[in-house]
């Protein structure tokens, strides 16, 4: 594991540190996130089966009645997915991360059943969608802040960039399932549309074969006074021994932490209820509400970016130049997606780091996307005359299109798309993050929402303007990048804390960890912290 590049250690690092264990670890949690990735490629075709509509009565609705169950059944899991990340708010603080990851996958395991089984019930699917969106919101609440609780500084964004990889991976599988089920089952068998729903019990069942195999956060043992269990996950994740110093620095920085943030918040021992007192004043610190709102504004240019607007019109952009087969060429631009996503998390994320990707990423899809604004406000390729004898000028534009759409998906995935769940993950002190995982979950899910019902009337009112419209949002982004993303690869959240002006420079509680301060040293740190804070 030591071939890869990575940030610059924080202080000097055992090669064992980075070691197949953690790599695994991360790999397990991640693989929850396929089903998250997977709903959003499978669903759409899923629902307008002929076999689906003959089988739930849907096909002697109306049309109105038939949009609105569309509606309903994509809009009852994004609900899901919104209060599945709000409510393991209390697992994750209560009973810790392994559990809640638990909890979530059994939930999403009952929902995937509901929607498999079913023969005419369609209120069978509408709970089925209601409890895999909870399960999934659970999931990718948790799965980011686990894996960088357990992920040495240097490799941690790659590590958690297996979140967004793995959300790539799913929507892939849910593209080519779509393409193999259109090209080789009858529209009229109901296995076209139950093969696709019961697909989603894969990904649930590969995490909860791996539930076994993963240790707890120290960052949440050692948050409960769990000392020992917190040296032993430790020295497995890191595969050093107990007393090595190494581990007892790590245990250094999070103890000084969390006293540090006791001290200012909610003493020693707290409550639940103090707890969510303290971290509710905590949150509106100078330093930490701040973060909170990039959080926010981060999923809102994800959200925001066009992507969905790409998935509309690329089946469009491809049947003018005479690309007929259009499941195949959506299953390449989920392939080269993938692809983007896998290569840059893999290789490059510690090496380039969060702000400047996201900058080139926002600009390139911009480019990509003023273009697709000018091709269609030109060659008009979805006119009757153009779809069915297209122009010599339409198809070099369509192909050119074609390359935009694609350029788009690569850049895209290492961008708006992935960074969020990334930095979300890596900025929270440990007292904030069973808060600020379900408040990332939250706000993907919520945006995602919005989009999804603004799309269908900005398409009626503004055509080709939307795409003008997403481009010169990804341009702000990029604007809003340069001035409120910081570079965060390869710190410790004490580096965090001086980032974000939480804490003065030079006052770290972590930096005396590493020079074997003890616990009255911390002692006098809280009271000077205490200090800043009437300032504050």
């Amino acid at each position: 594991m030591t071939g890869f590049q990575r940030a610059k250690e924080d202080r000097p690092t055992p090669p064992q540190v980075y070691n197949w264990r953690v790599y695994m670890s991360s790999l397990i949690v991640a693989t929850g996130v396929m089903a998250y990735g997977y709903d959003s490629a499978f669903i759409g075709t899923t629902i307008t089966q002929t076999s689906f509509k003959r089988d739930f009565g849907i096909a002697h609705m109306t049309k109105a009645e038939q949009n609105s169950v569309s509606s309903n059944l994509t809009s009852i899991y994004s609900a899901g997915g919104f209060f599945g990340a709000f409510f393991m708010f209390f697992s994750l603080e209560l009973l810790g991360r392994k559990a809640t990851l638990i909890i979530s996958d059994v939930i999403f395991i009952i929902g995937a059943i509901l929607c498999t089984t079913p023969t005419h019930q369609l209120g069978l699917i509408y709970a089925g969608r209601l409890f895999t969106g909870l399960g999934v919101g659970g999931i990718a609440a948790v799965c980011p802040i686990y894996i960088s609780e357990i992920a040495p500084p240097a490799i941690r964004g790659r590590l958690t960039g297996f979140f967004e990889s793995s959300y790539q991976i799913g929507a892939v599988i849910g593209f080519w399932i779509n393409y193999g089920i259109v090209h080789n089952i009858p529209k009229e068998s109901s296995t076209a549309w139950r093969i696709p729903m019961g697909v989603q019990l894969i990904p649930a069942g590969l995490l909860a074969l791996g539930l076994p195999f993963l240790r707890e956060s120290p960052t949440w043992l050692l948050k409960r006074g769990r000392d020992e269990e917190a040296y032993k996950s430790l020295s497995y994740l890191r595969n050093l021994p107990t007393d090595h110093h190494y581990i007892a620095e790590d245990v250094g920085f999070v103890k000084g932490q969390i006293m540090h943030e006791r001290a200012m918040t909610t003493g020693d021992r707290p409550t639940f209820a103090a707890f969510i007192k303290g971290a509710s004043k905590e949150a509106l610190m100078k330093g930490m509400r701040n973060r909170f709102a990039l959080v926010f504004f981060m999923f809102m240019w994800q959200g925001w970016s066009g992507a969905a607007a790409i998935n509309y019109y690329s089946p469009t952009i491809f049947a003018s130049v005479g690309l007929t087969d259009i499941t195949l060429w959506t299953g390449v631009y989920g392939l080269i997606k993938a692809l983007g996503s896998i290569i840059f998390f893999t290789f490059f994320v510690d090496t380039f780091g969060r702000k400047m990707p996201w900058i080139f990423s926002s600009l390139a899809c911009a480019a990509c996307q003023y273009y697709l604004a000018g091709y269609i406000a030109v060659a008009n390729p979805s006119s009757p005359a153009n779809l069915a004898h297209p122009a010599a000028s339409t198809v070099a534009g369509g192909k050119a299109a074609t390359a935009a759409i694609m350029i788009f998906g690569a850049t895209w995935s290492f961008g708006a798309n992935g960074l969020p769940w990334i930095i979300s993950s890596e900025i929270f002190p440990s007292s904030l993050r069973s808060i600020s995982g379900p408040w990332a979950g939250m706000s993907v899910w919520l945006w995602t929402f919005v989009v999804r019902k603004a799309l269908p009337s900005m398409y009626t009112s503004m055509g080709y303007g939307v795409y003008v419209f997403f481009a010169s949002m990804l341009v702000l982004a990029s604007v809003y990048a340069w001035f409120f993303i910081y570079e965060t690869k390869g710190l410790r959240i004490d580096q965090m804390d001086e980032l974000f002006g939480f804490v003065k420079p030079g006052t770290s509680y972590a930096a005396k960890a590493v020079e074997g301060d003890d616990e009255a040293r911390y002692v006098d740190e809280k009271q000077r912290a205490d200090a800043r804070l009437e300032v504050v």
